[in-house]
């Protein structure tokens, strides 16, 4: 048997096992809400879900899509499906497994059977690999795209095909794919504009994870490829960046220490992802309090521990209104976060102000 007859045969084995099915039963009381949804929503608010149970406490007025990166949840998908909003697969696979145009069908009817399986809506193809511009690979991932787009809306009338990219089109950390063809197959982009100091080619001093002016730039870039702004959206982080200091001159110019990636000096792996949620906890016990930087248009404040400065770098609801919008104003398909599970879903009065303040963020207007 060939490697790649072997690897389609793994995955029909799968479905025939039923591994990681939903199972043939409709898991909610009412069965009409195990139909998928179908339509447009005139905006989007694009949510991801890692798991857990804090999506009970989603602003449901709001979310439209949720992609569902946890374990499978029929009681998410219940209640998803009683406020019409869609709940998507992740789509994750390497792109040498699907250069094979028979792995790639392999691969796409396996998650076509297992969004049917789990009454979903769609799905969600999250890849984000490092592709040589018109490479073997570059070829694939956009055969992936079409395809996939082609037998979901097939298979599953009115589903949903969404592609994540990175912030900017320029071969951003190696991801030379093609994007105007991409954003033609499939129904939107969800751009994350977000971890935008993956390559930091300046002085090596932490900086905003989403800075206003690189958000921008990155929208107009895709937008003069000829993409059409309603095949965007726009995602923001509910989350920062904690950067120990090597050398703090000054509020705002904390020295980094060198760590490359793919060529830049200086990255963001200097420092470690903090949610919204602790970053919360943690400002008013800072030395600083919040300071703001009106270039970056993001908020940061300094801790100190164990006589190393810290310098956390995040987006509240202000910088996430200005970012925000750029959606009115360039006509965007919609919004969205990494990740819905960041926030503090407790019953604390000052956590639940802040909370409810990030979810009317993302809706400025």
């Amino acid at each position: 048997m060939s490697r790649s007859r072997s690897w389609a045969w793994s995955w029909a084995l799968t479905l025939t096992l039923g591994l990681g099915s939903g199972g043939s039963d409709c898991p909610c009381s009412d069965p009409a809400l195990c139909q998928p949804l179908a339509g447009d929503n005139p905006f989007e608010i694009f949510v991801f879900d890692v798991g857990g149970t804090d999506w009970k406490h989603y602003d449901w007025s709001k979310v439209t899509t949720i992609s569902a990166f946890g374990i499978y949840d029929p009681q998410l998908l219940c209640h998803a499906h009683a406020n019409d909003v869609r709940v998507v697969l992740k789509g994750d696979v390497p792109i040498s497994n699907i250069i094979d145009k028979t792995n790639r069908t392999a691969w796409i009817n396996s998650q076509v059977q297992l969004a049917k399986n789990q009454y979903m809506d769609g799905i969600n193809l999250d890849l984000e690999e490092a592709v040589p511009f018109q490479s073997v690979e570059y070829y694939a991932l956009t055969q992936l795209v079409n395809e996939t787009s082609q037998i979901f809306h097939r298979e599953i009338p009115g589903s949903q095909v969404t592609f994540d990219v990175a912030w900017s089109p320029d071969c951003i950390d190696g991801r030379c794919y093609d994007y105007v063809a991409i954003a033609n197959s499939c129904d939107f982009l969800f751009v994350m504009s977000y971890d935008m100091q993956s390559q930091i080619w300046d002085d090596c001093i932490a900086k905003a994870n989403a800075p206003y002016q690189q958000t921008l730039s990155g929208y107009t870039s895709y937008i003069s490829l000829g993409i059409d702004p309603s095949k965007l959206v726009m995602g923001v982080p509910w989350y920062g960046y904690d950067y120990a200091c090597t050398h703090l001159f000054e509020a705002g110019r904390c020295a980094l220490p060198y760590i490359p990636f793919r060529g830049a000096p200086c990255s963001d792996a200097a420092g470690r992802q903090i949610p919204y949620k602790e970053i919360m906890k943690q400002v008013h016990k800072s030395i600083t309090g919040r300071f703001w930087d009106d270039d970056q248009k993001a908020p940061y404040y300094i801790y100190m521990v164990n006589n190393t400065y810290h310098e956390v770098w995040y987006d509240d609801p202000r910088s996430i209104s200005i970012k925000a919008a750029i959606v009115t104003r360039l006509k965007l398909r919609g919004i969205g976060m990494w990740n819905g599970d960041l926030l503090d879903y407790s019953a604390d009065p000052t956590a639940a102000k802040q909370t409810t303040e990030m979810w009317n963020a993302l809706c400025p207007f």
